[in-house]
């Protein structure tokens, strides 16, 4: 399908601050083609990319003061479809590749180590992609999805306990679950087709059989529409912009429209 993806960030920023934006959809061959994409932003500086770790997207360093408006506009080719993952098998950790490895480990909102025990409680009967699935289903039904219902602090372990969240919640968890059970997973930040409200999304990416494979427990959005911008631990790493410095929002806003 063929996306048209607008995002506008409007901030008053104090004094003078140094600003991270990840907002731009990351080139894939294999499942996403940017036809086109031009980012703005109302700064006298340069504005200076610089790769991501997990090795998909880039980040774009930026300074303002007062106002301060970014603009992305884009048009993306998408060639997703939907892959049941349930016939998939686990990689034998000696097996993964660099790339891998990482994600293996608890980070700083998924406490993978934490659900060990329960982990392999619930889901020990599973196997592969099947217990990807079961994990997720799992999150589906327990979790309510309740915007506001968290914050910039909440991690995987506060989820699990007030069984609420929104989108980055339910990634983390499932990220954590993933990981006590074995399985490398990460956070990606994507732009979703068909999410309502419209704005930036999180989902997780796990790693099975040789490759990546994108689940969203939210289930707000279908995996053939997302638009990912960037691959991180967790959303420490998928901010789509960060400020070092104080400001206030004054405008935010994405529109996803299919095209064909």
């Amino acid at each position: 399908m063929r996306l048209s993806i607008h995002a506008l960030l409007d901030y008053l920023i104090d004094d003078e601050a140094d600003i991270l934006l990840q907002i731009e959809a990351a080139e894939d061959e294999a499942a996403q083609r940017i036809i086109d994409g031009t980012m703005t932003a109302s700064t006298t500086s340069e504005l200076r990319p610089i790769p991501v770790e997990a090795g998909i997207g880039r980040r774009t360093w930026a300074r303002g003061s007062g106002p301060f408006r970014v603009e992305y506009h884009a048009t993306v080719d998408v060639e997703r479809p939907a892959t049941d993952i349930s016939r998939l098998g686990a990689t034998p950790h000696y097996a993964l590749p660099g790339e891998a490895v990482p994600f293996l480990w608890p980070s700083r909102y998924c406490q993978s180590d934490q659900f060990a025990r329960f982990v392999a409680e619930t889901f020990g009967a599973f196997e592969g992609g099947a217990k990807i699935l079961a994990m997720a289903d799992w999150i589906n039904s327990q979790l309510a999805y309740v915007p506001g219902s968290s914050d910039a602090s909440t991690s995987a372990a506060d989820t699990f306990i007030s069984r609420k969240g929104i989108c980055r919640d339910y990634a983390h968890l499932l990220i954590s679950f993933a990981r006590a059970a074995g399985i490398p997973a990460r956070m990606v930040s994507a732009y979703a087709w068909a999410l309502e409200p419209q704005d930036f999304h999180a989902v997780t990416e796990v790693w099975l059989d040789g490759g990546w494979h994108m689940i969203d427990a939210t289930r707000l959005a279908p995996v053939e529409g997302l638009v990912p911008i960037v691959a991180g631990r967790d959303a420490t790493d998928i901010a789509f912009m960060t400020i070092f410095g104080r400001a206030d929002l004054r405008e935010q806003t994405v529109t996803v429209t299919r095209l064909d």
